[in-house]
């Protein structure tokens, strides 16, 4: 088998289901807040200054290939890095994305950003192979370094994110069954999350917002979980209503009929589990999770859907149930519905969750989060986004009857500017500011910068 080069061609990439696409990981090198602001400055500053330099020139720089023919870098980038296998049967190709990324913190670190209230740098590097043998087989791998899934969440580690095959086994691809690692099925955003196609830097709230639910120690009454809402964000114990894009262990079946498709998932654990809970390995089939979407494109411009999941949440390791319950009685449910419509140089998206949370020696918890998003091409290389982000908890009643939220309500906006400097490089920079109710705020401003190379 040989590596070579081959001229560009579309290459469909999946994570999970149709138009899935790749996470957003972090490695997080902590620095001093003044370091790190410039660095976002210097930053975006210079992705901009090389853009311009790239308009006043017409003559990109040629580098020589090993016969002598002068090529551009850019040409090389184009050229996607291929191997035939057993006699061309089989096309393995690999591909990846480095980011760089600044953060600059007002206070508490918000959404699922780990550490303390210190600015920090972010390198990452994702790996992709694609795998395809013949017209029914499919294997796709991603790994990537960093220090753990969040920012700053863990130590310098490589992991594989996501591994899976797929099998289509009808010659007009109407379905397909698929076996591994990878994201869940439910809603619109997991198709968009990666650094290149994501408008942002970071996620919508449902997917980040930390609840004050745990997975891993229960609280000893009513009156104590509702105590949780005063202190700061414990995220170590705590979940959100969707960790990212959930890439949890199992098998799926999807299948297309005209303008519908259907996708259903069986999982090793729920869609609030944290990425340590992910691989079968370290969390098995015991109290599966079992989700699905349901999608319908009435017209080229619009895409709705819905979905619904639920399973297990507390994790068998931790201290959450006590003398009289099980693990797998208490579970996290949750049905969602979604919107996409692009027209010209504008796309939107929309997600609305109704979750539900079982608390051992509490009872239901719930709550509703929904996020409207937009993108608007303002030339062909740069665009604006912006989004609306809203999260409400529900009512349980402490020790003495009386009924309280068992969170605080929260909005937050966030927006930023891009520029997609060519096929292969992008700079975005974000500015958020995010508010809960109470005098306690879980960092209420956030400015990020994000470099990304794709190659």
């Amino acid at each position: 088998m040989s590596w070579r080069r081959v001229p560009a061609a579309l290459v469909v990439r999946w994570d999970g289901c149709a138009g899935r696409r790749r996470s957003r990981a972090a490695f997080a090198i902590g620095c001093s807040r003044p370091l790190a602001a410039l660095a976002i400055v210097v930053t975006f500053a210079a992705v901009l200054a090389a853009d311009a330099r790239a308009l006043a020139s017409t003559d990109a720089p040629a580098v020589a290939s090993a016969g002598g023919e002068g090529i551009t870098l850019s040409d090389r980038l184009d050229r996607p890095l291929v191997a035939d296998v057993a006699g061309g049967r089989a096309r393995v190709q690999l591909s990846g994305l480095f980011d760089l990324e600044g953060y600059y913190i007002d206070q508490r670190p918000p959404g699922l950003i780990f550490g303390g209230d210190d600015s920090f740098a972010n390198p990452r590097l994702s790996l992709f192979l694609d795998t395809r043998v013949g017209h029914s087989w499919y294997l796709f791998v991603e790994a990537r370094a960093d220090r753990g899934f969040d920012p700053r969440a863990d130590s310098a580690s490589f992991r594989f994110d996501q591994y899976f095959v797929r099998w289509t086994p009808l010659a007009d691809g109407a379905l397909d069954l698929q076996v591994g690692k990878f994201a869940t099925v439910v809603g619109n955003w997991v198709a968009r999350h990666d650094s290149w196609t994501n408008p942002l830097i970071n996620a919508p709230l449902p997917y980040e917002n930390v609840t004050t639910a745990s997975d891993v120690k229960a609280a000893p009454s009513a009156s104590a979980f509702l105590d949780r809402r005063r202190i700061p964000d414990k995220k170590r114990e705590w979940v959100p209503l969707v960790w990212g894009p959930a890439y949890t262990s199992g098998a799926a079946v999807f299948a297309r009929h005209g303008a519908t498709d259907v996708a259903l998932e069986v999982k090793n654990a729920s869609l609030s589990s944290r990425p340590k809970e992910w691989d079968a390995r370290a969390r098995g089939f015991a109290y599966p999770t079992v989700g699905g979407r349901i999608g319908w494109r009435p017209s080229a411009a619009w895409t709705l859907g819905a979905s619904l999941s639920g399973g297990t949440y507390l994790d068998d390791d931790g201290d959450t149930t006590g003398v009289g319950f099980r693990v797998g009685s208490h579970h996290e449910t949750l049905a969602a519905v979604d919107a996409a419509y692009a027209w010209r140089h504008l796309q939107l998206w929309a997600e609305t969750f109704v979750g539900r949370f079982e608390i051992p020696r509490v009872g239901n918890a719930d709550t509703v989060a929904y996020y409207v998003e937009g993108r608007y091409k303002l030339t062909p290389r740069l665009f604006a986004a912006l989004r609306w982000n809203q999260q409400f908890f529900g009512d349980v009643d402490n020790d003495h009857g009386h009924d309280r939220t068992w969170d605080q309500d929260a909005w937050r906006v966030d927006s930023a500017i891009g520029c997609r400097l060519n096929p292969h490089v992008q700079a975005k920079l974000q500015y958020s500011y995010k508010h809960q109710r109470g005098d306690l705020q879980q960092g209420e401003q956030l400015v990020a910068a994000q470099l990304t190379l794709k190659f």
